[in-house]
Protein backbone atom coordinates (compact mmCIF):
# COMPACT_ATOMS: atom_id res chain seq x y z
CA UNK A 1 0.00 0.00 0.00
CA UNK A 2 1.25 3.28 -1.30
CA UNK A 3 0.21 6.71 1.26
CA UNK A 4 0.62 10.79 0.53
CA UNK A 5 0.91 12.12 3.68
CA UNK A 6 1.14 16.41 3.75
CA UNK A 7 3.81 17.60 5.48
CA UNK A 8 5.35 20.81 6.79
CA UNK A 9 8.49 19.43 5.81
CA UNK A 10 11.16 16.65 4.98
CA UNK A 11 10.82 13.21 5.79
CA UNK A 12 9.01 10.89 8.58
CA UNK A 13 10.29 13.36 11.52
CA UNK A 14 8.07 16.36 10.00
CA UNK A 15 3.95 17.00 10.94
CA UNK A 16 0.93 16.17 9.13
CA UNK A 17 0.13 19.54 7.36
CA UNK A 18 -3.23 20.92 8.50
CA UNK A 19 -3.61 21.52 4.95
CA UNK A 20 -4.16 19.47 1.59
CA UNK A 21 -3.67 21.62 -1.47
CA UNK A 22 -1.40 24.23 -0.33
CA UNK A 23 1.05 22.04 2.06
CA UNK A 24 5.02 22.79 1.42
CA UNK A 25 5.42 19.29 0.92
CA UNK A 26 4.25 15.07 0.62
CA UNK A 27 5.73 12.20 2.01
CA UNK A 28 4.85 9.29 0.17
CA UNK A 29 5.10 5.98 2.33
CA UNK A 30 4.78 2.12 0.91
CA UNK A 31 3.69 -0.09 3.19
CA UNK A 32 4.33 -3.86 3.19
CA UNK A 33 1.87 -6.02 5.02
CA UNK A 34 2.30 -3.88 8.59
CA UNK A 35 5.72 -3.00 8.29
CA UNK A 36 7.24 0.23 6.78
CA UNK A 37 9.04 -0.49 3.61
CA UNK A 38 10.39 3.05 1.92
CA UNK A 39 9.34 6.85 1.90
CA UNK A 40 10.41 9.79 0.04
CA UNK A 41 9.37 13.48 -0.12
CA UNK A 42 8.30 15.46 -3.10
CA UNK A 43 7.71 19.37 -3.50
CA UNK A 44 3.70 20.30 -3.60
CA UNK A 45 4.15 22.73 -6.83
CA UNK A 46 0.60 23.67 -5.87
CA UNK A 47 0.98 25.51 -3.12
CA UNK A 48 1.44 28.71 -4.14
CA UNK A 49 -0.98 28.27 -7.14
CA UNK A 50 -3.51 31.23 -7.51
CA UNK A 51 -6.77 28.74 -7.44
CA UNK A 52 -7.13 25.07 -7.95
CA UNK A 53 -4.75 24.28 -5.53
CA UNK A 54 -6.74 21.32 -4.46
CA UNK A 55 -7.36 19.43 -7.65
CA UNK A 56 -4.07 20.12 -8.97
CA UNK A 57 -2.44 18.79 -5.59
CA UNK A 58 -4.60 15.46 -5.81
CA UNK A 59 -3.68 14.97 -9.62
CA UNK A 60 -0.18 14.71 -8.77
CA UNK A 61 -0.37 12.42 -5.47
CA UNK A 62 -2.81 10.13 -7.95
CA UNK A 63 0.37 9.97 -10.37
CA UNK A 64 2.40 8.72 -7.62
CA UNK A 65 0.08 5.79 -7.40
CA UNK A 66 -1.25 6.07 -4.12
CA UNK A 67 -3.94 4.23 -2.42
CA UNK A 68 -4.35 6.46 0.60
CA UNK A 69 -4.03 10.14 1.20
CA UNK A 70 -3.43 11.14 5.15
CA UNK A 71 -4.21 15.08 5.85
CA UNK A 72 -5.38 17.34 8.55
CA UNK A 73 -8.24 18.65 6.35
CA UNK A 74 -8.90 18.48 2.78
CA UNK A 75 -11.45 20.58 0.32
CA UNK A 76 -14.29 19.26 -1.52
CA UNK A 77 -12.70 19.87 -5.01
CA UNK A 78 -9.95 17.52 -3.88
CA UNK A 79 -11.86 15.42 -2.08
CA UNK A 80 -13.98 14.65 -5.07
CA UNK A 81 -10.85 14.35 -7.13
CA UNK A 82 -9.30 11.57 -5.09
CA UNK A 83 -12.96 10.12 -4.31
CA UNK A 84 -13.18 9.94 -8.59
CA UNK A 85 -9.97 8.08 -8.65
CA UNK A 86 -11.10 5.46 -5.67
CA UNK A 87 -8.33 6.74 -3.09
CA UNK A 88 -9.03 6.69 0.18
CA UNK A 89 -8.56 10.06 2.85
CA UNK A 90 -7.85 9.88 5.45
CA UNK A 91 -7.76 12.66 9.07
CA UNK A 92 -4.90 12.86 11.29
CA UNK A 93 -2.66 15.35 13.03
CA UNK A 94 0.93 15.00 14.59
CA UNK A 95 4.39 13.17 13.69
CA UNK A 96 4.72 11.57 10.02
CA UNK A 97 6.29 8.39 11.77
CA UNK A 98 3.35 7.67 14.69
CA UNK A 99 0.40 8.63 12.12
CA UNK A 100 2.17 6.17 9.49
CA UNK A 101 1.94 3.72 12.80
CA UNK A 102 -1.46 4.57 13.57
CA UNK A 103 -2.54 3.60 10.16
CA UNK A 104 -0.91 0.45 10.05
CA UNK A 105 -2.76 -0.23 13.19
CA UNK A 106 -6.18 0.88 12.08
CA UNK A 107 -6.83 3.82 14.26
CA UNK A 108 -7.01 6.40 11.60
CA UNK A 109 -10.65 7.94 10.68
CA UNK A 110 -11.24 7.73 7.31
CA UNK A 111 -13.24 10.56 5.93
CA UNK A 112 -15.97 10.34 3.33
CA UNK A 113 -16.57 14.20 2.62
CA UNK A 114 -14.63 17.07 2.56
CA UNK A 115 -13.32 18.38 5.82
CA UNK A 116 -12.11 22.20 4.99
CA UNK A 117 -13.68 24.80 2.97
CA UNK A 118 -12.81 25.54 -0.54
CA UNK A 119 -10.47 28.04 -0.38
CA UNK A 120 -8.95 26.99 2.92
CA UNK A 121 -5.11 28.39 3.59
CA UNK A 122 -5.06 30.15 0.23
CA UNK A 123 -3.11 33.56 0.22
CA UNK A 124 -5.51 36.46 0.28
CA UNK A 125 -8.53 34.07 1.04
CA UNK A 126 -9.15 36.16 4.11
CA UNK A 127 -12.60 37.60 3.69
CA UNK A 128 -11.24 40.88 3.62
CA UNK A 129 -11.21 42.13 7.33
CA UNK A 130 -7.68 43.19 7.84
CA UNK A 131 -6.66 46.42 8.97
CA UNK A 132 -5.32 47.69 5.30
CA UNK A 133 -6.11 50.47 3.58
CA UNK A 134 -9.82 49.59 3.32
CA UNK A 135 -10.27 49.31 7.06
CA UNK A 136 -8.76 52.83 7.06
CA UNK A 137 -10.99 54.51 5.07
CA UNK A 138 -14.42 52.60 6.58
CA UNK A 139 -13.52 54.58 10.23
CA UNK A 140 -13.20 57.95 8.53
Amino acid sequence: MKLAISSTGEGLESQVDARFGRCPKYVIVEIEGKEFKSGKSIDNPAMMQGGGAGIAAAQMVANEKVDAVITGNIGPNAFGVLNQLNIDVYQATGLIKDVVQQFIDGKLTKVNAPTGPTFMGRPGAGGGAGKGMGARRRQQ
